[in-house]
């Protein structure tokens, strides 16, 4: 007699109350820019709003904005994979220290790199400008994936095309290509939303787009209606890339039933041509690094001793210090039930509380630090300038960022053992603290160091909402060089990137054990 065993599967629990109630705040805190937005419009009043958004001003605004997205997201694009191609997948020399140096661009804040060639080139201004500083500062963000899914993929599909007779070329195009789309068009959406939300590195360029018009407009009639509108204007950019990136990356499924072959794909031999390639990366490199880095060993000689203000500089970096622990801490926090909520329910309600902070968190800092204005000043006046409102704009800001590595360690916890915890008399607080939290706390401390490092870097918002006398590195670095004391920011620009560098690292070896490295 044939005996069935029957194996239960994890049952998914609910939300509890206070669950539920943390993600409902969270939830009405992400509707406060949107609801800024929509607010200023109808009290502005429809033909005053159509008079200040459809004028020659804002026609140049979009035409540098819309120039700048469309000429420095294809270079990024052919730049990442062009990079990723030859350091996965050729006999380039050097390939392990190569792709480290191709991620370490990102703790290079955008303004810093600026700063740096705008110290070697002082006229340099303008689109193309912009495009070369935002391609040396934004490229890895398509590099990192890329590099990422060249390495998972099965090198016999590869095999198997070339067998048929498809040339080289025809493999890329026809087998490889495809399976980068989705780290294409990641990629290609991030870019263009930093592009959006940009405001120092295009200001020391003297390149005017909508943020930068924004934060003019703030400092010259406060929260204006002019400035409000303008807000609008950028919000729906950001609205138009998330939905064109939605439709281009369709429907279509890109997993593959099995491990496939496990073994690395045979590296193509460069021949004649490495020579070439090796200074085609090393141009990369010292564009991306050398010039930056160069700028600050620079200016840190020129300036001598004297730059290095240990009472300033110490200030600066305990009120960081501060700020991004802080900001840290909640926004780990605040991911928790979020997570908990996406990994343990398939409902509507957990992809309305997901997607709700992830199209907030598309919005420029600009327009977060704007509707945080307008909400104290109308409503809780105490508020205005405190560091409560900075601490709620970081989380409005960054809280995708923990969310999703708190969400990857909570879906790797078998409920089994919190059933068994429960099933011992432990309460579900007991569970979570004893079972829960202690498997996901290394991608907790994870996502807590992504947002430190998001936080000690960030520019725009902490100049607008930030307390009379807060000093961060990157407040002083912003104010000495927009003095054009160059030599006396060099070392706020040598701490932030110093700071930035092992998450930076933290990136690079995460996206490596993922594909299985």
């Amino acid at each position: 007699m044939a005996v069935r065993t029957l194996i239960a599967a994890p049952r998914v629990g609910r939300p509890g109350p206070l669950v539920t109630i943390v993600a409902l705040l969270l939830v009405a805190a992400t509707c406060v820019p949107l609801g800024y937005i929509v607010s200023t419009l109808f009290s502005t009043g429809l033909h005053e709003a159509a008079d200040l958004v459809f004028r020659p001003r804002v026609g140049d605004l979009l035409k540098n904005t819309a120039g700048l997205v469309m000429l420095t997201v294809p270079i990024c694009v052919v730049l990442g994979v062009g990079l990723a191609w030859v350091v996965e997948r050729t006999n380039v020399p050097g390939a392990a220290w190569w792709g480290p140096v191709f991620v370490a661009p990102l703790a290079v804040p955008a303004f810093v790199n600026s700063y740096g060639w705008v110290s070697v080139f002082p006229t340099m201004h303008g689109l193309w400008a912009g495009v070369l500083i935002s391609t040396m500062s934004y490229f890895p963000l398509v590099y990192l994936p890329a590099a990422a899914t060249l390495r998972r993929l099965d090198p016999a599909v590869e095999e198997s095309a070339r067998a048929l007779g498809s040339g080289p070329l025809a493999v890329f195009g026809r087998i490889v290509l495809p399976q980068l789309r989705l780290a294409i068009l990641g990629g290609g959406l991030l870019i263009s939303l930093h592009l959006l939300a940009e405001y120092g590195a295009f200001v020391m360029i003297r390149f005017d787009t909508f943020t930068t018009a924004i934060f003019e407009q703030y400092q010259s009639s406060f929260a204006g209606p002019a400035g409000s509108m303008l807000a609008g204007v950028l919000v729906l950019c950001c609205l138009a890339l998330l939905g064109l990136e939605a439709a281009a990356r369709g429907r279509s499924r890109y997993a593959r039933i099995g491990s496939g072959a496990p073994r690395a794909a045979t590296r193509a031999h460069l021949g004649p041509s490495a020579v070439a390639v090796l200074a085609a990366l090393v141009a990369v490199s010292v564009g991306a690094l050398g010039v930056p880095l160069w700028t600050i060993v620079r200016w840190l000689r020129i300036g001598g001793a004297g730059v290095w203000d240990f009472t300033e500089i110490g200030e600066a970096l305990g009120q960081t210090v501060v700020l991004a622990a802080l900001a840290a801490l909640i926004t780990t926090l605040c991911a928790f039930p979020v997570a908990w909520i996406a990994v343990r329910s398939t409902s509507a309600f957990a992809r309305i509380v997901e997607g709700a902070n992830y199209i907030t968190s598309s919005l420029p800092g600009i327009v977060i630090a704007l509707a945080m204005v307008t909400v104290t000043i109308r409503w809780a006046p105490p508020l205005y300038q405190t560091v409560t409102m900075v601490l709620a704009a970081y989380v409005l800001m960054f809280l995708p960022r923990a969310l999703v590595s708190v969400r990857s360690g909570l879906a790797q916890v078998p409920i089994g053992l919190e059933e068994v915890s429960r099933s011992l008399g432990r309460s579900g607080p007991a569970t979570f603290f004893r079972v829960t939290l202690r498997l996901t706390a290394p991608a907790a401390a994870a996502a807590g160091a992504l947002v430190f490092v998001a936080v000690a870097t960030e520019l725009t918002a902490t100049l607008l909402l930030a307390p009379t006398g807060t000093r961060t590195l990157a407040m002083r670095f912003w104010s000495l060089s927009g003095e054009l004391d160059y030599a006396a920011a060099a070392p706020y620009a040598l701490i932030m990137i110093v700071a930035a560098v092992p998450v930076t690292y933290l990136l690079f070896t995460q996206s490596r054990k993922a594909a299985g490295v």
